[in-house]
């Protein structure tokens, strides 16, 4: 498990509830997101409607369904599944890096979004980077393969002896 990063984690807060629009609460980082509800909140802001019910308080088991409204709202605005952090990563303080990494993914996710023109997290994604070759470029590359590929030409199965044809003494 990757070791806590204090200041990715106060990145992550401020984007949270700059998104938001909100104050970041005081307390400890998985105190403020382990019920949920900020986290459901930055989905519908991020996706009007993606969380449609959000449990304020409750039981254990209604808060942790928060998170995995919340955790279902961004695989379908795109985050990856391996990058969304388990519910126990946040609720049981399993993992706290995973949930950082996750936020940092949902981030990143953002830029994807054209209607999305909030505060961005982490490093910017990079643009499409197209490649055009000649036909000259791409017959040459064929070429190499087929140099990798054709050593050992010409050799098969077939006349080999195996255990088939051991003579019997």
């Amino acid at each position: 498990m990757a070791p806590r990063n204090k200041e990715q984690e106060q990145e992550v807060l401020n984007w949270v509830f700059a998104v938001l629009g909100e104050k970041v609460p005081s307390g400890q980082y998985e105190d403020i997101l382990k019920d949920g509800i900020w986290l459901c909140k930055l989905a519908n802001k991020l996706a009007p409607g993606s969380v449609k019910k959000i449990q304020e308080r409750g039981t254990n088991f209604q808060l942790m369904e928060n998170i995995q409204r919340f955790q279902a709202a961004v695989k379908k605005y795109g985050v990856p599944e391996e990058e969304i952090f388990q519910t126990a990563d946040l609720f049981e303080r399993r993992n706290i890096p995973q949930v950082t990494l996750s936020l940092y993914a949902l981030g990143r996710i953002t830029q994807k979004h054209p209607e999305f023109t909030g505060p961005t997290l982490g490093p910017k994604m990079a643009d499409k980077n197209e490649r055009t070759f000649t036909e000259e470029q791409l017959r040459a590359h064929e070429g190499e393969l087929n140099l990798q590929m054709g050593f050992n030409k010409g050799a098969s199965q077939s006349g080999h002896g195996g255990f088939g044809n051991a003579r019997h003494m």
